[in-house]
């Protein structure tokens, strides 16, 4: 067993957490990843991790060979890259965890027409709106739109996101066309599980701000699905434009209180720092900052 096997394997696993998680990544077996790190530490004479049956912590020694052991295999990645022609650097799998709704209507089309240019390149992509932890799930970049409460990880902005209150007409011809957010506590709200607030931010066309917080009708975890209820007259959706724009370019969504502004967000690709960024995926991320750059096609109101 060679060096590099023992450092990348124990690497893996401080990564993914977990023995078996770290054997499926490598497609090897459990069993010959313990057997690695138990080689490892018996040649180095030292103790890196202590292992539960629900945990693997990391001793001191541990830590530093981890820190030390990330940078090694990082330099040997690039040192690799940099042997390789432009168009060998630009294959290989690409994983990528995005929104659901964002990634199928608008990540998706872009990593088509990417594949167009870069056919040697392969995507494992995971459209959930769950959080993912990108490190242990062995993903190369995310992509998160909002706050990015998570420090640690390198982020680059591809895109604004603005929030858009609307009701389809049929709903507003019998609850009534509010005039201020105060107004929507007479209406309901088809909510977005995954938002950690119930009340909204606004901000008045005077400057001044405020909050409301709307009773809800309908909870759901997709923001596909409310917006077919809000065009079935079941309530008021407040949502990134995003996943609206189509309907309120043809009339079966209307947007309220145009004047008052609600969160603006941001849609970023992420990575953790100890990820190797390789060329195919520095790549990716140039192509979608330059896609998306300037105003997305659909924040502009027509």
């Amino acid at each position: 067993m060679s060096k590099f096997e023992e450092m990348e394997t124990f690497v893996r696993v401080v990564e993914a957490k977990s023995i078996t998680k770290a054997a499926e990544q490598l497609h090897i077996a459990k069993s010959a990843v313990s057997r690695r790190l138990k080689d490892m530490e018996t040649r180095l004479g030292v103790q890196l991790m202590t292992r539960t049956t629900r945990k693997l912590t990391l001793t001191d020694t541990g830590e530093a060979l981890y820190q030390r052991s990330v940078r090694l295999l990082a330099d040997w990645a690039e040192t690799e890259a940099a042997t390789t022609n432009a168009q060998a650097a630009l294959a290989g799998i690409i994983r990528v965890a995005a929104p659901l709704s964002f990634g199928v209507a608008h990540l998706g089309p872009a990593i088509l027409d990417f594949l167009k240019l870069h056919p040697d390149v392969e995507f494992d992509i995971d459209f959930s709106d769950r959080k993912i932890d990108l490190i242990a799930e062995a993903m190369d970049l995310a992509i998160r739109i909002g706050d990015l409460p998570d420090s640690s990880l390198i982020a680059r902005k591809i895109a604004s996101v603005s929030i858009v209150a609307t009701a389809s007409p049929a709903y507003l011809q019998v609850n009534g066309h509010p005039e201020t957010p105060e107004d929507l506590k007479q209406m309901q709200e088809l909510r977005y599980g995954y938002r950690n607030s119930s009340a909204w931010p606004y901000e008045a066309p005077d400057q001044s701000e405020g909050q409301i917080e709307i009773p809800s009708k309908l909870i759901a975890t997709n923001g596909d699905f409310l917006r077919d209820a809000a065009v079935a007259g079941e309530g008021v959706l407040i949502e990134p434009r995003f996943i609206l724009y189509k309907n309120l370019e043809d009339g079966s969504l209307v947007e309220i209180l145009p004047e008052y502004t609600w969160p603006q967000l941001v849609a970023y690709a992420v990575y953790p720092p100890t990820r190797h960024l390789s060329a195919r995926v520095r790549t990716f991320v140039d192509f979608l900052v330059e896609r998306y750059h300037g105003t997305p096609y659909w924040e502009s109101k027509r």
